[in-house]
């Protein structure tokens, strides 16, 4: 059989909206601790470490979370 054409667009949305966030979340959070090590003037810089990190986290755990939901049009 032939896959259905508006299931595989809908999934191909779903999973280019989730990089889409995870790279929105990384970025921001690199930035973020970007500019509070220019704003305190830390010659380490801490807080893009620690907010990268951070942001990581939190989009791993939004993309597992969509992940292991399941599905609700069954």
């Amino acid at each position: 059989m032939k896959p259905e054409k508006p299931k595989q667009l809908n999934s191909y949305a779903r999973y280019s909206s989730l990089a889409t966030q995870m790279a929105v979340i990384i970025g921001g959070g690199c930035y973020g601790g970007y500019k509070l090590d220019q704003y305190f003037r830390n010659t380490t810089p801490v807080y893009t470490i620690i907010l990268s990190l951070v942001s990581i986290a939190i989009a791993l755990y939004l993309v597992l979370k969509d992940f292991i939901k399941p599905d609700q049009k069954k």
